[in-house]
C-alpha cells in the first residue's frame, strides 16, 4: 500500500511521542484541598472521600513538607469551624480556624500559594451560603459579610481569595472592598461557574455544611445550562476576577473549553469530591487502573485548564515526579 502519509510514524518511539506531546501535565499545575479543623493531633479521615482527612492546624506541616517535596505548590483551604451562626460571621473571626491556618502555613514555609475558599456554607447553622431571609439566600446580606470575611482571610496572610458562593455581584464588592484596604494586588480566582450537582455529596461530608432544609439551586447553577455559564464568566471578568473557577469539571470539560476558548483568562478546574471517590473507589478495587487518574487530569488540561484542583495532587504528583 502505498501511504505517504502515516501518522502511526510519531508513536512508535517513545521520546519522539513525549517530543511531540501538546498537553502537558506538571506538579505545579496541581492545587491541593485542605480541610482543616478544631483541636490537636486530630488527622481524621473522610468516610465517603478514601485517603482524605480533616487535619488539624499542628498536621499541616508535615501535608505541606509532603507537598513542596513532590514540587505541589499550591492548597485550598476549607475551614470545618467547631462554631456556627445562622449569617456566618464566625468566618470573620480574626482568629477563625482559616485564619490561624494561613498563618501556620506562612511559618512552614512562606512560598506556599494559599488559596482560600470564601463561602458561608461551613459556618452557618443552616449550612447554606449566606444569609437567610424569607426563605431563600438574602443576596446582597451575603455579599456584604463576604467582604468582611475577605478582609479578615487577607489580613491574616491569604495569598488568593476564591469565592464559591454564587452571589450576583460579589466579585465586583470583594475587588472594591479589598482595594480599600489596601489589598489592590491580592488576585480573586472566582468559583464564576458552578454548578447544583450530585458530585458534591462527599466534600459536604468533608465540610460538614449540607444544608438543613432545601437545596442550592436558586444559586448555584442549572447543570443543563452552557450559555448561562458563559454569562457567569462573562460577569465576574468585567467585576475584577483574575482567574475562573469550573466546578464539576470531569464531567463538565465543555464548559472548561467553552470560557477558555471564549476568554482569554486563565481557567482552573476543580476535580470535585464525588469524581476523586468514584474514581479512588474504583481503583481500589482494581475495577479500573490507577492511571485512568492521570487520563482524567490531562483530560482536563486538554479542555484548557491553566491549573486542577484536585484531592489526586499528591498521588498523580509522586507519579510524575517518577515517570
Amino acid at each position: 500500500m502505498s501511504q505517504k502519509v502515516r501518522l502511526r510514524r510519531l508513536r512508535y518511539n517513545k521520546i519522539v511521542r513525549d517530543l511531540v506531546e501538546d498537553t502537558h501535565l506538571r506538579p505545579q499545575d496541581l492545587i491541593y484541598p485542605i480541610f482543616v479543623c478544631e483541636g490537636s493531633n486530630i488527622k481524621k479521615e473522610i468516610n465517603s472521600m478514601p485517603g482524605q482527612f480533616q487535619v488539624s492546624i499542628d498536621n499541616l506541616s508535615s501535608i505541606c513538607n509532603r507537598l513542596l517535596d513532590l514540587n505541589v505548590k499550591s492548597v485550598i483551604l476549607f475551614g470545618v469551624p467547631d462554631k456556627k451562626d445562622g449569617e456566618g460571621k464566625v468566618a470573620q473571626d480574626e482568629n477563625g480556624i482559616v485564619q490561624r491556618a494561613i498563618q501556620e502555613i506562612k511559618k512552614i514555609n512562606s512560598d506556599i500559594l494559599v488559596i482560600v475558599d470564601l463561602c458561608h456554607c461551613q459556618y452557618t447553622t443552616h449550612g447554606h451560603c449566606g444569609t437567610i431571609e424569607n426563605g431563600d439566600v438574602d443576596n446582597d446580606k451575603t455579599v456584604t459579610n463576604l467582604g468582611l470575611q475577605a478582609i479578615s482571610l487577607a489580613k491574616a496572610g491569604a495569598d488568593v481569595i476564591a469565592p464559591s458562593d454564587m452571589m450576583d455581584g460579589r466579585v465586583n464588592h470583594l475587588r472594591t472592598v479589598l482595594d480599600k484596604n489596601n489589598f489592590e494586588k491580592l488576585p480573586i480566582f472566582s468559583y464564576s461557574v458552578k454548578y447544583a450537582s450530585a458530585f458534591y455529596g462527599p466534600f459536604r461530608d468533608a465540610a460538614e455544611n449540607s444544608p438543613q432544609s432545601g437545596d442550592r439551586k436558586s444559586y448555584q447553577m442549572n447543570y443543563k445550562n452552557s450559555i448561562e455559564a458563559l454569562r457567569e464568566a462573562e460577569t465576574d471578568i468585567n467585576e475584577g476576577a483574575d482567574a475562573l473557577i469550573i466546578k464539576p469539571a470531569m464531567s463538565y470539560l465543555d464548559i472548561i473549553y467553552r470560557v477558555k476558548s471564549k476568554f482569554n483568562i486563565p481557567v482552573i478546574a476543580y476535580n470535585v469530591s464525588g469524581e476523586y471517590s468514584m474514581v479512588k473507589s474504583a481503583t481500589e478495587k482494581k475495577w479500573i487502573d490507577k492511571n485512568i487518574i492521570l487520563e482524567i487530569l490531562t483530560s482536563m488540561k486538554r479542555a484548557g485548564a491553566n491549573a486542577i484542583i484536585t484531592y489526586h495532587a499528591i498521588e498523580i504528583a509522586d507519579y510524575l515526579n517518577n515517570n
